[in-house]
């Protein structure tokens, strides 16, 4: 049976930490950055987690 390539994409956007937890970043600091309250992108500063079957899923495609 052939190899299981990592999907070089998901890799990108995603990582899994130590304990198996799927993280992403959080969406709104590309542009746009002066309008929004420092209070936000602070909050968007710290990483996404993803649970439930989305999870299992990317864990795959990143070969985790």
């Amino acid at each position: 049976m052939p190899k299981v390539k990592t999907h070089k994409g998901a890799k990108k956007r995603f990582k899994v930490s130590a304990k198996g937890k799927v993280l992403h970043a959080k969406a709104g600091r590309r542009h746009l950055l002066t309008g929004k309250p420092s209070k936000r992108m602070r909050r968007l500063r710290k990483k996404g987690q993803i649970k439930g079957e989305q999870a299992k899923t990317i864990k795959q495609l990143v070969n985790e």
